[in-house]
């Protein structure tokens, strides 16, 4: 199985602290690019929860739309954009995505704020919602349902990780004369190349 070189990991992790010194509003957003079965793409934002050598994590809801679009087709691109850097910076990854296995997603589900674990019993997410109240009456049945004791984790709530075969680093520059780092697996071997801007 493919991982991460050591070098990705810790540049990644050195430019999120600096987002995070910086101000960035948001350091852990981050785009996820899904295409369904007939390669009809799909792009929205959700927060990177954790990266190593093993890739990018992030958690939803297995039966939205883009965990209908992962199962179709398990293949995805994420990018994260700091922009309050000195340099705005974007990470672009792209690769197999799979699932987390129980253990773990049981594990960050159970460090969630309470009214988010019930939201993710409640939510049927991606699906048409009459109204705002349909939305309140099922968050108020979860609630009944879970009082005076732990909100259990969905069998339809895990995460996703993506295992990236390529990652970009990119500076911004004036001009737009970027500096861009490449690195690409071929083989089970990293390689690393600069692009032009």
């Amino acid at each position: 199985m493919v991982t991460l070189p050591a070098v990705v990991v810790d540049r990644f992790h050195e430019l999120l602290a600096r987002a995070i010194a910086a101000g960035e509003p948001e350091p852990t957003a981050m785009s996820v690019a899904t295409a369904d079965a007939d390669g009809r793409p799909s792009l929205r934002v959700v927060l990177l929860k954790h990266l190593d050598a093993d890739g990018f994590v992030f958690y939803t809801n297995t039966l939205s739309a883009k965990g209908r679009q992962l199962a179709a087709n398990p293949r995805a691109a994420v990018c994260l954009h700091w922009k309050h850097l000195d340099l705005q910076v974007q990470v672009r990854a792209e690769g197999r995505v799979e699932r987390v296995g129980p253990e773990e997603a049981d594990a960050y589900f159970a460090s969630r704020p309470r009214g988010s674990q019930i939201g993710a019993w409640a939510s049927l997410q991606s699906q048409p919602l009459a109204s705002r109240d349909e939305l309140e009456r099922r968050i108020a049945e979860v609630e009944s349902r879970f009082e005076g004791t732990d909100v259990t984790r969905p069998p339809h709530w895990s995460g996703y990780r993506l295992r990236p075969d390529r990652v970009e680093f990119w500076h911004g520059r004036e001009y737009r004369l970027h500096d861009r780092h490449l690195f690409t697996c071929d083989g089970g071997e990293w390689h690393e190349q600069r692009l032009f801007p």
